[in-house]
């Protein structure tokens, strides 16, 4: 059947093994996926969505219906008390950036517990030797950081830290980023914010939930945390919405992210939807399902790179908390060639053959292919890695399961 495809009958009866033996943990994730979807449906009904919901603003956008709608919609999925979804938020680092400098003054103390964050989000803190005239280092936020102990979070270290009370703000990455740690899942979440809670109840505790929206049946709002960030090209935009990113939480504390977007005083008044209320609401309706399209793809990917002997991570039977699936190569040419085989496997530009380049925000040669509909939309079928050891593919996304497999399959037979 795949041979017009390139695959050999070889990796095509691999294919059929390891699908069978995914049976059981493809219907957890549907399970999961059900949930998800009446969480929504049910949010579109009670907040009264309607035709005249999908029209949108040019110019300053006053109080603009379709917008406001989205926005409630959004608060409800995530049971929180507001929500900022806007296509003027660039991504989910721009959304990051946003949050950060709105809640934080000079001379307050941000911490990570999480570990080191995303390469994009050390630049907008300014970790490192030369932190930017525009991060929050140059504005005398100061930063500092708890590392996970055996990917867990190191909980005494942490409440003996804020039980000093003078952290303005905790931030808790639950993807991996470019790193070799495990996602984090909403259970550790909710422990951790459990006793952070019995030493600080002022501390702003934030997420940033980029590629975890929907990989549970829970969201980080649910289990306490103030507020959370993402970003519409990846989960939440299910390959539809085509710019966006949204910030959830605590009403307070979106005002003030709003009033840092547009203007003080102004806030979430303003801001034009330009055209993209059916793409925003289309997507958040369809997420559900291509997340654990998306879910099942990693899995396909974790298991059959596991059964050719490569270190994957998460394995197939562990729990997930978000869509990323890494494959640990420890050699350069097997992750462009990798990465070369997911771009051969694209609706768009397969023709293209991508090369290891520099990218702002990002201190190594990085390697990204996403022939993607939308640009730089990592819930289509993508894969990525910084060009150092031990030579990490960071995979995510896929729009159906289907197209999905056939990326994985085309990927590794391009080895």
């Amino acid at each position: 059947m795949y041979k017009e495809f390139g695959i050999n009958n070889e990796l095509e009866t691999l294919s059929k093994k390891v699908e069978d033996d995914l049976k059981e943990q493809f219907k957890e994730i549907e399970r999961i996926c059900e949930i998800n979807s009446i969480k929504v449906l049910k949010a579109f009904q009670d907040c009264g969505l309607s035709e005249t919901h999908f029209n949108s603003s040019t110019g300053y956008g006053i109080d603009e219906p379709g917008r406001n709608k989205i926005e409630q919609i959004y608060a409800k999925v995530f049971k929180a008390e507001d929500a900022l979804v806007r296509a003027q938020l660039i991504s989910g680092t721009h959304a990051l950036a946003i949050t950060l400098g709105a809640l934080l003054r000079p001379g307050d103390t941000m911490i990570s517990i999480s570990g080191e964050p995303y390469d994009t989000l050390q630049t907008v803190i300014g970790v490192g030797k030369n932190p930017g005239p525009s991060s929050l280092h140059a504005y005398n936020i100061k930063y500092e950081q708890i590392d996970l102990k055996n990917n867990e979070f190191d909980t005494k270290k942490i409440t003996e830290r804020l039980s000093k009370h003078d952290v303005k703000l905790v931030e808790i990455q639950k993807s991996i980023g470019y790193s070799t740690r495990k996602s984090l899942t909403i259970e550790k979440i909710e422990n951790v914010i459990r006793e952070i809670r019995k030493v600080n109840n002022d501390v702003i505790i934030m997420v940033d939930n980029c590629y975890g929206e929907f990989a549970e049946d829970r969201e980080p709002i649910e289990v306490g945390s103030d507020i959370i960030v993402g970003s519409l090209m990846k989960n939440l935009g299910a390959g539809i919405a085509t710019s966006g990113a949204y910030i959830v939480g605590k009403k307070d504390l979106v005002e003030l992210c709003a009033e840092r977007l547009t203007a003080p005083g102004i806030g979430k008044e303003i801001g034009p939807s330009l055209g993209q209320n059916t793409n925003f609401l289309k997507g958040m309706f369809f997420a559900p399902s291509v997340v654990a399209s998306s879910i099942k793809t990693a899995l396909f990917a974790s298991k059959i790179l596991d059964e050719l002997g490569y270190d994957v991570n998460p394995k197939y039977n562990e729990k997930r908390g978000d869509i990323v699936q890494t494959i640990i190569f420890k050699d350069k040419d097997k992750l462009i060639k990798f990465c070369q085989g997911i771009q051969m496997a694209s609706p768009v530009d397969s023709f293209a053959i991508p090369e290891p380049g520099d990218m702002g925000g990002y201190e190594d040669k990085v390697i990204m292919a996403a022939g993607t509909f939308t640009e730089g939309s990592t819930i289509e079928l993508s894969c990525d890695g910084p060009i150092r050891e031990p030579f990490i593919a960071y995979m995510q996304g896929g729009l159906t399961y289907q197209y999905g497999k056939l990326g994985v399959l085309k990927a590794v037979g391009n080895m």
